[in-house]
């Protein structure tokens, strides 16, 4: 059995922290024998001192979050999940569903057998909030009706003295910080939630989206999203608001797309937000892109490579010029190796220049450009003018057109190092793509040092991890035609995974050094399958080969890596039709 947490004597703290006199207690105290009001309660009620000081000073002493209640704080449905006799009895008001967390303010938000019970209640994970019990069962009263107006949630947010979770300020001087923010409205506190936990859960966006009921917050994590949270009707308008003024947009702007961004210090750290708006039948549609270095992994042993392939890849880098390119899909962790690629080059004696669009995260000795179509600073006219800078390694974000590539090896075959990325599905079809762009193959091939072709795949929870025996149409599809008898891993799911199975990502990288054979075959325009064969001859492992070998680790199910994989057959049959 749990020892319960020893109470904290009130009047002792507000002492010890100036707020109270001696004095002060002494009468209160009498005051509360004669009415049987908790001391606090007494205190704020004869004026004697603030709620707000009151659930401040007890929150910090305690080491729990505190708040005053507001309409707007609090999701009126959420109490029906509890019911308005327990929660009275309780002394709790459910605030926010933040996924699989329900964050409830609570009169003792210590008491163990009080967070038993509504774990029990609820089946989910309770996060509380400290708050006053004549404030708790103020708000039970008032929406234990179910006859809540939306608009009195919409009012209230202009001036409030509310604290609560977490906060941001934004300041065109400095740098606002999550933590510290007092201002907090309901909306703040709402969109400031929504933040800090996409923070926490490593989450790369969060999609604000309108719908007919409502409004639904989602946010991405390892490459899926997943609902975080349905907030009130009728505050959509307010909270695209508050993101736009967060990210410095108009915020009377809304019949155009816009873009903007911020950088904001949480957890103790700097993030980046990109923020994004797009006009939608139902209203505007906001996406939220978290930078955070802390999920910037740039360097080369952290890649997730396998050795063989991390010495070819480094070969590739230091040869003295020469074209490297990196190729897969949107969100396959392309910008994570060109950066561990940078990490690995940076030095003092060369002159490293980066075209990125957007420049994700800014790295020290790395002069790094931000593309910006609008006023004419495209990758092509970025990456002519970087040549006139003596530079020794070139980065370009990606290569989208002829006259890029056409730039880009032509840097390479003038004694230039130069890394960019790709949109192909495997390694050898990124020389039909360049091709196709209208780059020569005898220049391509006197250019390309190599190519390397990657996907993202979800590693297994280590928490929830067993063991399991796929399929036989899944062994098929993977290759192993042969039933071996040999067991695979999935997560079975579990609280810390959010009941997926995954938590995390690792690569799947294929490697294509280019060698006197392949340059022979590049110059001579040879097909995909013939690049194809022979990396096969030479030992080489295509992409979907890779991934069997990880899932065989144990690091993903086979049915994962099958499913980031899984075109690559398809999409090489069908450029060597193109070609």
């Amino acid at each position: 059995m749990t020892p319960s947490t020893p109470k904290i004597r009130i009047g002792e703290v507000l002492i010890e922290d100036g707020v109270l006199t001696r004095e002060q207690l002494t009468e209160a105290l009498t005051s509360q024998k004669s009415s049987g009001q908790m001391l606090g309660e007494v205190l704020v009620n004869e004026g004697v001192i603030s709620g707000t000081v009151l659930v401040q000073t007890l929150a910090n002493r305690i080491g729990i979050p505190g708040c005053l209640l507001r309409h707007g704080l609090m999701d009126p449905v959420l109490l029906k999940l509890i019911g308005d006799e327990e929660a009275e009895r309780l002394a709790v008001m459910p605030m926010f569903k933040v996924h699989n967390t329900l964050i409830v303010a609570m009169a003792e938000p210590q008491s163990l057998p009080t967070i038993d019970r509504l774990r029990q209640l609820t089946g989910l994970k309770i996060r509380p909030v400290l708050a006053l019990k004549s404030n708790i069962i103020e708000y039970i009263k008032k929406y234990s009706s179910g006859d809540v107006d939306i608009n009195e949630f919409l009012t209230s947010m202009v001036e409030s003295d509310v604290q609560v979770i977490e906060g941001e300020a934004v300041d065109e001087e400095t740098v606002p910080e999550l933590e510290k923010m007092v201002e907090g409205s309901p909306i703040v506190n709402l969109v400031n939630v929504a933040l800090l936990t996409a923070i926490r859960d490593r989450a790369s966006d969060i999609h604000i989206e309108p719908a007919k009921k409502g409004t639904r917050v989602r946010y991405r994590i390892d490459g899926m999203l997943r609902e975080l949270m349905t907030p009130p009707p009728g505050m959509h308008s307010a909270i695209v608001s508050r993101v736009k003024v967060i990210g410095r947009m108009n915020i009377a702007e809304k019949r155009l797309p816009q873009e903007g961004r911020v950088r904001l210090l949480a957890e103790g750290r700097e993030i980046d937000l990109r923020v994004s708006s797009m006009p939608t039948l139902l209203g505007e549609k906001v996406v939220i892109r978290i930078l955070d270095k802390a999920n910037l992994h740039a360097r080369m042993e952290t890649l997730g490579m396998r050795q063989e392939l991390i010495e070819k890849f480094t070969r590739m880098l230091h040869q003295p010029h020469g074209l490297i390119l990196v190729t897969g899909p949107t969100g396959s962790g392309k910008t994570t190796t060109l950066y561990s690629a940078l990490d690995l080059l940076r030095s003092p004696s060369r002159n490293i220049v980066t075209v990125e669009d957007p420049v994700e995260y800014q790295l020290d000795l790395i002069n790094q450009i931000q593309v910006q179509e609008s006023i004419g600073m495209s990758f092509a006219r970025a990456l002519r003018s970087i040549l006139r800078q003596d530079p020794d390694v070139i980065m370009v974000g990606e290569i989208r057109d002829e006259e890029t590539a056409r730039v880009g090896v032509q840097a390479a075959l003038t004694g230039h190092l130069v890394l960019a990325t790709l949109h192909t599905n495997d390694a050898p079809g990124a020389v039909a793509r360049l091709v196709d762009m209208g780059v020569e193959p005898y220049l391509l091939s006197g250019a390309l040092n190599g190519v390397v072709a990657q996907r993202l795949a979800r590693t297994v929870c280590s928490n929830c991890a067993s063991k399991y025996y796929p399929d036989e149409n899944v062994l098929e599809d993977a290759g192993l035609t042969e039933k071996t008898g040999k067991a695979f891993r999935k997560g079975v799911g579990c609280p810390q995974c959010h009941n997926t199975g995954f938590q995390g990502r690792i690569g799947i990288y294929e490697v294509m050094e280019v060698g006197p054979s392949l340059r022979r075959l590049i110059h001579r325009a040879a097909p995909s399958h013939e690049l194809r064969d022979k990396l096969r001859e030479e030992g080489s492992l295509a992409l979907r080969d890779e991934a069997v070998l990880i899932a065989g680790e144990g690091k993903s199910s086979l049915e994962e890596v099958l499913r980031v994989t899984h075109s690559d057959d398809d999409s090489v049959v069908s450029s060597d039709k193109a070609a």
